[in-house]
């Protein structure tokens, strides 16, 4: 029997440095992206994707997090005594509904592979997707939705994958190529962060996994890899050496790293430029800055 994915999980307990010191108040997952936070556009292409159950692994100092999910009845009031219906349905289309939403505590940063495993009793003998907030996709059908189709025609673990320049390949997991069909690739394994020259491929894994309860049992022997943390890549290699197809999915699409500050700056220029009511103003903007550079060259 084929199963469906309807659960993902939402690896959110880093703490961010990276930002600082933006994020010594404000969890990194939910800086806004033009008007809207990380994670909502991570929830967006889940639902998109048929996911129902959203699990959040948070960690000490994530509260915001949670209350961006729930109801503002206060606020809600005020924008329908003031006739603000649109504002009121962006708002109401960020509430979360009791039981849709699950959060756990992460209580030692150990690795994404152990941040995944801390879900393991709130996916038990199901399939599952693995939503990292930090990386965005702009598609026009969702990088998810992609996937779940992908999966429902192999029914095996599928991790997003794109192509990287060589110099590029030790900052990620990187496809072991078996047999490249375009759009899917089989592998023969998946190497964590290859040392440079040792990449081999230039296929990278990105933020978006479906994933079977195979993976879970390999999570289960904690079994620490690159950089002394449990890595999830590992636990999806040792599931395909159990017997499971492990594919990369060439997804539609482009991701922009907003662990990054430069890709988060990238990010917000295009998805900025995407909207109509925005554009104009933009472009002149950056028009007036690209010639003012120019002039002053």
């Amino acid at each position: 029997m084929r199963k469906k994915v309807s659960k993902a999980i939402f690896p959110v307990a880093g703490l961010g440095t990276r930002f600082l010191p933006a994020t010594k108040s404000v969890p990194k997952e939910i800086m806004t992206l033009v008007d809207r936070p990380l994670v909502q556009y991570a929830i967006d292409e889940a639902r998109a994707a048929g996911i129902k159950e959203f699990i959040f692994v948070t960690s000490r100092g994530k509260s915001a997090l949670e209350d961006y999910f729930d109801n503002a009845p206060q606020l809600e009031q005020q924008l329908r005594k003031a006739g603000k219906t649109e504002l009121l349905d962006i708002l109401k289309s960020t509430d979360m509904d009791s039981g849709e939403v699950a959060y756990l505590r992460q209580a030692k940063p150990m690795g994404l592979g152990h941040a995944v495993w801390c879900a393991r009793r709130l996916i038990g003998n199901e399939p599952f997707a693995v939503v990292l907030p930090d990386d965005i996709i702009a598609a026009e059908k969702p990088c998810l939705a992609q996937m779940v189709e992908a999966f429902e025609e192999t029914q095996g673990n599928i991790v997003a994958a794109m192509e990287v320049p060589e110099d590029k390949a030790q900052a990620y997991g990187v496809l072991d190529v078996k047999e490249d069909m375009g759009r899917i690739v089989s592998t023969k394994g998946l190497v964590e962060k290859p040392a440079p020259g040792e990449a081999p491929s230039n296929l990278a894994v990105i933020g978006r996994y479906i994933l079977t309860p195979k993976v879970l049992q390999q999570l289960n022997k904690k079994r620490a890899g690159t950089g002394g943390e449990i890595q999830l890549t590992d636990a999806i290699d040792d599931a395909r050496d159990d017997g499971e197809e492990v594919y990369g999915f060439r997804f539609e699409g482009q991701r922009y790293d907003c662990g990054s500050k430069a890709g988060y700056l990238q990010a917000t220029v295009a998805f900025a430029l995407a909207r109509d009511d925005l554009r104009a103003d933009l472009w002149a903007f950056l028009n007036e800055v690209v010639h003012a550079e120019k002039a002053a060259q």
